[in-house]
């Protein structure tokens, strides 16, 4: 009878540990997406940014050119 006793608490301690390495896991996932959202984001952003300051550089270029033309 000892010998059940002592199987059901090894099978309960190692499914406790199971339980905790999988929510390990879980967690791991979680954060792994959250990151690679975060630089999907970032990334989107930046390329965003750099069209937005390109557009503004060559609009400034054809009002200096459209005033030298004035004058």
């Amino acid at each position: 009878m000892s010998v059940t006793k002592s199987r059901e608490h090894a099978q309960a301690a190692f499914s406790h540990l199971q339980s905790q390495f999988f929510a390990r896991g879980s967690a791991v996932e979680e954060m792994d997406h959250v990151i690679r959202s975060r630089e999907e984001k970032t990334s989107r952003l930046r390329e965003a940014r750099l069209a937005k300051e390109e557009q503004d550089r060559l609009s400034a270029s054809t009002k200096a050119v459209k005033t030298r033309k004035r004058a």
